[in-house]
């Protein structure tokens, strides 16, 4: 059987999709419009009410709602059969989710099940010469992958920040199915003891428009204070590197890099932040980096749109200071 069609798997939060849900879905709303092939999207919740019922209007042509008391957080054992069934009765040539926690945790299992290929982090899916091409970031940033393969059907996640969601219009229509699950009970293998939820948690990270974060440089919990005082100031998130997150001075899910986040907001500052490969994987899509260093010939400083060479302990109170003045 050939495929056709594109399905987008919807995450939802306070009710409505996620920012990055909308990315993703405009770039499938593209290129169905290229390619002819119909969008649909799929949501999963627990008492879902209307959520996902806007989705026509942001580009889907069909909508796949499952509401179940076992789905409303993400959990592999309870989405994945829904998702794999809906995939195998679509048959679509692409399958999009959000380069998120869940996206990332959910893709790869996906395609195993499907027997398709997976590729993740995509900043750009276009075809040429009748193929489909997908690009990713590679070593650090230096250099772009581009990817086809020969499977009948691909899974991708596509990066936060990298496709422009489509604009609301009312006019625009599309089918509303509301299906039941077919979960069994006993595939769920995992129980949920306790949910926590942090002020700044890694998804906070990957829809900022601003992002603080923090390296070596900031030498310490008490540096990081100050650096979550300047996000909080500017109205941002805060992150950081590998170091900083292994020597205990911030939560491990504040990592930004190869291992850790990949993030794209509109401003990024790189405190204390030497700017190596394996950090700047993680921001390199970053519209614009201030870079603050004690070290002139640290290689953040290419990297950057504007550089400041000095101790941060003393710039960022300055900082601070100077966003409290131009609120007031």
């Amino acid at each position: 059987m050939s495929a056709s069609g594109i399905l987008v798997i919807i995450e939802i939060e306070a009710g409505m999709a996620t920012p990055l849900s909308y990315e993703v879905l405009g770039l499938a709303r593209r290129l169905g419009d290229e390619q002819g092939h119909e969008v649909t999207a799929m949501v999963l919740g627990a008492g879902l009410g209307e959520a996902g019922k806007d989705l026509p209007s942001r580009g889907a042509d069909r909508v796949v709602r499952i509401d179940h008391p076992a789905l409303g957080d993400y959990q592999a054992d309870a989405w994945l059969p829904d998702i794999a069934k809906t995939a195998r009765n679509l048959a679509p040539a692409l399958i999009f989710a959000g380069h998120s926690t869940v996206g990332l945790d959910m893709a790869p299992r996906l395609a195993f099940r499907l027997e398709s290929a997976v590729t993740t982090a995509c900043i750009e899916v276009a075809t040429k010469d009748g193929k489909l091409l997908f690009t990713r970031n590679c070593f650090g940033g230096k250099a772009r992958e581009v990817s086809s393969f020969r499977t009948t059907t691909v899974v991708a996640t596509i990066l936060p920040k990298s496709q422009e969601a489509l604009p609301i219009d009312p006019a625009r229509s599309g089918e509303i199915v509301d299906r039941d699950s077919v979960l069994e009970a006993n595939a769920i293998r995992t129980r949920i003891v306790e949910r926590v939820r942090d002020e700044n948690t890694s998804d906070a990270l990957e829809t900022a428009n601003i992002i603080v974060a923090g390296g070596g440089g900031v030498k310490g919990p008490d540096g990081f204070r100050r650096a979550r005082e300047l996000a909080r100031a500017l109205g941002g998130a805060l992150g950081a590197t590998r170091l900083a997150c292994d020597l205990g001075w911030c939560a491990p899910d504040l990592q930004i890099g190869v291992s850790g986040r990949t993030v794209a907001p509109e401003l990024y500052f790189a405190i204390g932040i030497s700017g190596a490969a394996h950090h700047v994987a993680g921001c390199v899509n970053s519209k614009a980096i201030v870079a603050i260093n004690s070290d002139a010939d640290a290689p953040i400083f290419a990297l950057s749109r504007f550089g400041i060479v000095g101790d941060c302990h003393d710039l960022m109170p300055a900082l601070i200071a100077a966003v409290e003045v131009t609120k007031s």
